[in-house]
């Protein structure tokens, strides 16, 4: 018989790597998928900003780990972000309004999944209020992972999810490696790993949050982060002509069982 432990899987549906085109990571996709693998993550989806990941090397190593790397975006649509799951990269290229997200839903029907990130946050592309009048273009809401007393954003988003019935889902939004662990949601173990399961499985529940109050020194960091070092790196990184750095792939990666 398994264990209690052994009947939930973590996931982490909102993460960067290096090879996004918007801001300046310092961590690549293999370097994700080890500190993954390590911790016991089974499902991840790689989200950079208005492109799809699809690296096939980084797809067939995640496997080869017993990892479900599932194709993703975080889109900006009408100075909103949207995290699109199972996305295609011709099917983003032609996304530019809410409407357009709509028609995608009503084509891809179950086998896509969207989430309102970091939805009642003031920085960056937080949809804010305007959530409740596109809220039928959203499975879920997302509990961001920053947060401490009695600053917690999350409180209203956890209102919302409640009241229009969405899944609330924690993720590390990760944009340094050490970020990426602690803030996840779990799942029952689905009987096969596919995205089809994955998903059938978040909108149909049980499903478990985790993702602790942020520590001072974790608060300093992230400021640190950034209003300082994000914004000189990320300057440098679109001043520069050179080509997006690429690393080996990982090779000779043990399945999990």
């Amino acid at each position: 018989m398994s264990t209690e432990a052994e009947d939930w899987i973590k996931l982490d549906l909102h993460i960067h790597t290096l090879d996004d085109p918007k801001d300046k990571i310092d961590y690549s996709a293999h370097e994700l998928l080890q500190r993954a693998r390590s911790l016991g993550f089974r499902v991840l989806a790689i989200t950079l900003h208005d492109v799809v990941f699809d690296r096939p090397e980084v797809f067939a190593d995640a496997a080869a780990m017993g990892i479900l790397l599932i194709p993703a975006a975080e889109m900006r649509l009408e100075g909103a972000d949207v995290v699109i799951l199972n996305v295609r990269p011709h099917e983003v290229a032609r996304l530019r309004t809410f409407n357009d997200l709509r028609k995608l839903r009503a084509e891809r029907g179950d086998s896509l999944f969207t989430f309102a990130p970091h939805p009642f946050y003031v920085l960056g592309g937080s949809i804010g209020d305007r959530l409740f009048k596109e809220m039928d273009c959203f499975d879920g809401i997302e509990w961001c992972h920053f947060y401490k007393g009695w600053f917690n954003p999350n409180r209203r988003a956890a209102r919302v999810a409640e009241e229009f019935d969405k899944l609330l889902i924690a993720t590390s939004d990760a944009h340094r490696l050490h970020a990426f662990g602690s803030h996840y949601t779990s799942i029952l173990r689905p009987r096969e790993l596919t995205t089809e399961n994955v998903f059938r499985t978040l909108r149909n529940g049980p499903v478990r949050l985790t993702s602790p109050p942020s520590t001072l020194a974790a608060i300093a960091d992230a400021i640190y982060f950034v209003f300082i070092k994000h914004p000189l790196t990320r300057h440098r990184h679109h001043s520069s002509t050179s080509l997006p750095r690429r690393l080996e792939p990982a090779r000779n990666w043990s399945r999990q069982s």
